[in-house]
């Protein structure tokens, strides 16, 4: 399942940019086996502090951040999925969910641009479960934060 900034990106049309992919996956070895036999590598030595995959030509980068979205506290039924027909389909973190753990971040005081992401998500997604994304808001701040954070 895509998480992170690379759903903040889908969800935004590209309005907030993205280096790399974050995957869930309880499949972690398969998962890294396929990404071998497509060319990517996980880059050692000085200065390399990535804990994922790199495609030497495509630049472009995967890393498995869990094995389950959100701890399980994510609802499973909001999962969006994009069909790929004869080559598959994407399972994507929902739009709450993604704010909500922007939120989270945001709360943690490690990554104060993670409001802003929030926010923008917000703003671009009116048609959202309010209430399930506020309770979603409290679950991942602790309880300090909740929608009427990010709407003003």
């Amino acid at each position: 399942m895509l998480v992170g900034g690379a759903a903040v990106e889908l969800y935004s049309s590209s309005a907030v940019n993205t280096g790399d992919f974050d995957i869930v996956t309880p499949r972690q070895q398969w998962f890294e086996e396929i990404l071998q036999r497509q060319g990517f590598v996980k880059p050692a030595g000085p200065g390399m502090a990535t804990r994922g995959w790199i495609h030497p030509d495509l630049k472009l980068g995967f890393e498995i951040v869990s094995s389950s979205l959100l701890d399980g506290l994510a609802d499973r039924e909001r999962i969006l999925f994009l069909d790929f027909g004869t080559e598959g389909r994407a399972a994507i973190i929902s739009v709450e969910d993604i704010i909500a753990d922007r939120m989270g971040q945001f709360a943690s005081g490690a990554a104060p641009e993670m409001w802003e992401q929030a926010r923008s998500l917000l703003v671009l997604h009116s048609d959202l479960d309010r209430a399930y994304l506020d309770r979603r808001i409290r679950e991942e701040t602790g309880g300090d934060y909740g929608i009427a954070d990010i709407e003003g």
